[in-house]
C-alpha cells in the first residue's frame, strides 16, 4: 500500500488527464474550473485506499474515485448557490464566475459524468457501483433538505441532527471506501464492514467540524471561525447546550441565535462561553472520539491483515487532527 499523498497524487495525475475540454464552453468550463481548485480530495483518495486494502491495484479503482470526486464538487456547485456563497476554497464560485444558471446546468451535467465513468467496469462491478452511488447521491440530497429545514425550525432534536449529517456528510465519505472495495472484487461482508468505518469517520469527521468551526485555531481551520454562530446554525454543540443548559440559559441561547449583526465578536463570545459553562463543547468532543472508537472498531472485525488495519487506523487518527 501507499501513503495519502501518493494516493493524492496518482488521483491529481489522472485528474489531470481527463479531457472534459468540450463545447459548449460555458458547460464544460465551469466543470474544469471546480475540479481544478483544490482540495484534500479525501474521498476519491479513500477509493484508492479501499481497494488496495482488498488486494486490488489502485489504478483499477481511478475511475470509481473520479465519479466520487465529480459528485462531490457538483454538490458543492449546488449547494454554493442554495447558500449565495461568494468563494469556494478561496476563489470565486462556479455561479458567481458564471451565472445561476450555467451553474445549475453544469452541476447537472457533473452528475451524468460521474455515472459515466462507472461505465469503465464490467457489467456486475458496473451494476453494483451505480447501485450505491444512487442510493448515496439521494441520501446526500436529503441531507441537504433537512440542514435547509432545520434553519426554519426550533425543535430540532439530536437524533434529526446526527441522521442529517450522516445523509449530507458521512454516506459519501462511506461509499467512496466501498466502491474500493467493489471495484477490488472482496465479498460483500468485507465491503459493508470498509462502508461502516467509513460511515463512522464522517460523522466523527463532521462532529469534529462543528467543533472547530467555534473552537478552532483560525490559522490552521481553512475557515472563520464562529462561522455556525453568525448562521444561526443548530450544530450538535448548540443542541447539547440547550439541552445540558437552565431554561434561563436556553432562552438567552436561543434569543442569541435569533439575531443578525453588523458586528458578531461578542455574540460569538457569547455563545461560545454557554457551550463551555453547559457541558455542551465536552460532550461534543465525547461524541467525536465515541465516532472515531466505532470506526476502530469495525476494523477489528474485517478480515485483513494487521498492517492495513494499521493504516486504516492510522488515516482516521489524522483525520481527526489528533491521536485517540
Amino acid at each position: 500500500m501507499h501513503d495519502i499523498s501518493q494516493y493524492q497524487e496518482f488521483f491529481i495525475s489522472y485528474l489531470e488527464n481527463q479531457s472534459i475540454d468540450k463545447e459548449p464552453k460555458n458547460l464544460y468550463e465551469p466543470i474544469t474550473y471546480i475540479l481544478g481548485l483544490g482540495g484534500k480530495r479525501m474521498r476519491p483518495v479513500l477509493t484508492l485506499m479501499a481497494a488496495e486494502v482488498f488486494d486490488a491495484d489502485y489504478k483499477i479503482a481511478l475511475p470509481a474515485a473520479m465519479a466520487v470526486e465529480v459528485f462531490h464538487n457538483f454538490s458543492l456547485v449546488h449547494d454554493d448557490i442554495m447558500d449565495d456563497a461568494p468563494l469556494r476554497r478561496g476563489q470565486v464560485t462556479v455561479h458567481e464566475k458564471w451565472n445561476i444558471n450555467t451553474g445549475i446546468l453544469s452541476g447537472d451535467a457533473m452528475l451524468i459524468l460521474a455515472y459515466q465513468y462507472f461505465e469503465q467496469y464490467e457489467p456486475t462491478v458496473f451494476r453494483d457501483l451505480a447501485k450505491l452511488f444512487s442510493k448515496t447521491a439521494l441520501e446526500v440530497c436529503e441531507g441537504q433538505q433537512w440542514d435547509v429545514d432545520f434553519e426554519e425550525r426550533n425543535n430540532v432534536t439530536i437524533s434529526e441532527y446526527l441522521k442529517m449529517i450522516e445523509y449530507k456528510t458521512a454516506v459519501l465519505v462511506a461509499a467512496a471506501m466501498k466502491m474500493g472495495a467493489i471495484v477490488a472484487k472482496t465479498s460483500e461482508k468485507e465491503a459493508d464492514l470498509i462502508y461502516d468505518f467509513g460511515l463512522n469517520l464522517g460523522l466523527a469527521f463532521q462532529l469534529q467540524d462543528d467543533y472547530l468551526d467555534a473552537f478552532g485555531d483560525p490559522e490552521t481551520f481553512g475557515k472563520q471561525v464562529g462561522g455556525d454562530i453568525i448562521e444561526n446554525k443548530k450544530t450538535y454543540l448548540y443542541l447539547k447546550a440547550l439541552e445540558f443548559s437552565s431554561k434561563e440559559k436556553a432562552a438567552e441561547l436561543r434569543q442569541l441565535f435569533e439575531l443578525q449583526l453588523e458586528d458578531n465578536l461578542e455574540k460569538i463570545e457569547t455563545a461560545k462561553a454557554i457551550f463551555n459553562a453547559s457541558g455542551a463543547s465536552k460532550a461534543t468532543q465525547e461524541a467525536i472520539e465515541m465516532y472515531t472508537f466505532k470506526a476502530f472498531e469495525t476494523l477489528e472485525k474485517m478480515d485483513i491483515n494487521a498492517e492495513k488495519k494499521s493504516i486504516l487506523r492510522t488515516f482516521g487518527e489524522n483525520l481527526m487532527g489528533r491521536k485517540v
